[in-house]
């Protein structure tokens, strides 16, 4: 296969990934969960974060190699909020934080979503962050 039909098919499995990071976030979005927890303990998205990892060596040296990185990263960070979340919520007066920054996350994860899928749409790299 040459360079360029494996960039092709990588971008496909790329936009799988998005569509399933997609998935969860709807999820969340339309059932009692929050878009946070169908997000990171959803099938869709542990199915996605396990294929990022499969791929990532694949995407090396290439634009998507950004999107790879974001994805993961995306997963990670929100679990990292999700746990902090559930900490709070622990507490009566945590709960009056959790909720909100719960909601914010869950902003901040279809945010990353959606931007992402644009610039693979666009054959554009996303930011290092």
């Amino acid at each position: 296969m040459t360079a360029d039909g494996n960039l092709e098919g990588l971008r496909a499995w790329t936009h799988l990934i998005y569509g399933l990071h997609a998935v969860a976030v709807v999820i969340g979005i339309t059932s009692a969960a929050f878009i946070v927890t169908a997000f990171v303990f959803g099938v869709p998205s542990i199915v996605a974060v396990i294929l990022n990892y499969l791929k990532r060596s694949e995407a090396a040296g290439t634009f998507l190699e950004s999107h790879f990185r974001w994805q993961i990263r995306t997963f990670w960070f929100t679990l990292l909020w999700c746990v902090a979340g559930a900490v709070l919520f622990a507490t009566v007066i945590g709960a009056l934080v959790a909720v909100p920054m719960l909601v914010c996350v869950g902003i901040w994860v279809a945010y990353r979503v959606i931007r992402g899928w644009l610039a693979l749409k666009d054959g554009k790299p996303v930011p290092a962050l």
